[in-house]
């Protein structure tokens, strides 16, 4: 018998070996930023050079602000460009602000006109030519009931306070905030918001976003986090940042420092593609994991960026070596200049389909689908409840069987225990 059992166990493993083949050996071909150093080394010194930068300068995030690149006559020395490239950035310029970090633009293969670093930072031709007319489908300036606050559920809120990143994303669903300059919001703005929060003490749960809050300077940043922290129905405060991302140099130990007097407190980042996961990445998610604050991923579906089953899966793996913990895949919103990147929802519903079994539950986000004008967020899943009978279920594996589960309607736990014809 326990020969018999071996035997079952040993071809079940092979079984579930054969599983996962498909992905191990798409894994291989999947570019990821931890596996090119010497390539993104060789990139950062031909930035440095063009840009007049240092080792130093690179470290400093300031000088990744300061350093921005904003023209692309600048740019076409640093990615190889054809003239009609240069000719449509420049004019899709004209409409749509831009700019890329130093850092990471040396992400960017050069010589790849579709490279998924580049798609997601250097401005498309096609961004013009959009059918879509809205810029606002969230709704957001209808939901705005003081200051910069925006809030569409009973007990959290997001204030947004500035409009200034350090890469401005092609995808971005609040582009049309960007305007022509970087701008945080005033003091009063922000003052507004706080008494706003602390007016309402069903508020539990404050979201600070922009553009990115781990733009503006560490007092003003500390200012926003320690008024918050004084409002006694506040629970927790989440900062929403894709700096650790696009600018990790902005993770210093004095902001991490700084954060950690205000527990408890949570980081949603950004992260796309496995490309954007580098030494120094890592070693920023690394550093604010180490000051006691939780990480989560808050990933967008993008058409030719990671609208596959296996790059999403090896994103998320790679993430949480990083200590982050994949959160929501949000399905990219239909926002005037970005729906070439919009994709079909069936594309999401297989990518959890091939996580779920297919990984541990800690790689799993949940796939989010916003309904649009601020009508919130939809989970949407592949369907494992297949039919309901009288007391069963039939159930769909992640293998795909179908199996039959008995189901019947819960009993008060207390009359379970009282109920002496048990005895």
């Amino acid at each position: 018998m326990e020969n018999k059992k071996k035997q079952i166990s040993l071809q079940r493993a092979k079984e579930l070996k054969s599983r996962i083949e498909d992905y191990i050996e798409a894994r291989k071909h999947i570019p990821k930023g931890l596996e090119k150093k010497s390539e993104l080394e060789e990139r950062k010194k031909k930035i440095l050079s063009i840009l007049g930068g240092t080792e130093e300068d690179w470290k400093d995030y300031k000088w990744q602000l300061k350093n921005r690149v904003t023209d692309v006559e600048t740019l076409s020395k640093i990615i190889n460009l054809s003239q009609k490239e240069i000719e449509q950035i420049k004019e899709v310029g004209e409409k749509f602000r831009w700019a890329v970090s130093p850092y990471y633009l040396s992400l960017i293969d050069p010589d790849d006109k579709f490279d998924p670093i580049k798609l997601m930072s250097i401005p498309a031709y096609v961004e013009l030519k959009d059918s879509v007319d809205d810029l606002d489908p969230m709704g957001e300036e209808y939901t705005n009931p003081a200051g910069s606050i925006t809030r569409r559920y009973p007990d959290r809120l997001i204030i947004n306070v500035t409009n200034e990143c350090a890469m401005y994303c092609r995808h971005c669903q609040r582009r049309r905030n960007i305007g022509q300059c970087d701008e945080a919001k005033p003091r009063a703005v922000i003052q507004e918001s706080i008494d706003y929060v602390r007016d309402n003490e069903e508020i539990r749960d404050v979201l600070i976003t922009g553009g990115d809050p781990l733009t503006l300077p560490d007092d003003y940043l500390e200012w926003i986090i320690s008024e918050l922290r004084k409002i006694p129905h506040v629970d927790y405060i989440r900062i929403g940042s894709r700096t650790l991302v696009t600018m990790p140099q902005r993770i210093t130990d004095k902001l991490c420092n700084m954060l950690k007097k205000y527990h408890p407190i949570f980081i949603n980042t950004h992260f796309n593609h496995p490309m954007e996961i580098t030494e120094e990445s890592k070693e920023a998610c690394e550093r604010l994991a180490n000051a006691g604050i939780p990480l989560g991923n808050q990933a967008v579906l993008l058409n030719g960026i990671n609208n596959d089953k296996f790059v999403m899966r090896c994103l998320n793996h790679e993430l949480l070596k990083c200590r982050v913990r994949p959160y929501y895949i949000f399905h990219a919103k239909h926002v005037k200049g970005t729906t070439h990147f919009n994709t079909s929802i069936d594309d999401g519903i297989e990518i959890m389909e091939y996580l779920r079994g297919y990984t541990s539950g800690l790689a799993i986000p949940t796939y989010i689908v916003n309904a649009p004008k601020g009508k919130g967020k939809t989970p949407i899943l592949p369907q494992y409840l297949i039919s309901r009978g009288k007391d069963f279920v039939m159930i769909r594996t992640w293998e795909g069987e179908v199996i039959k589960y008995e189901n019947h309607p819960s009993v008060d736990i207390k009359k379970l225990i009282d109920d002496e014809s048990c005895f």
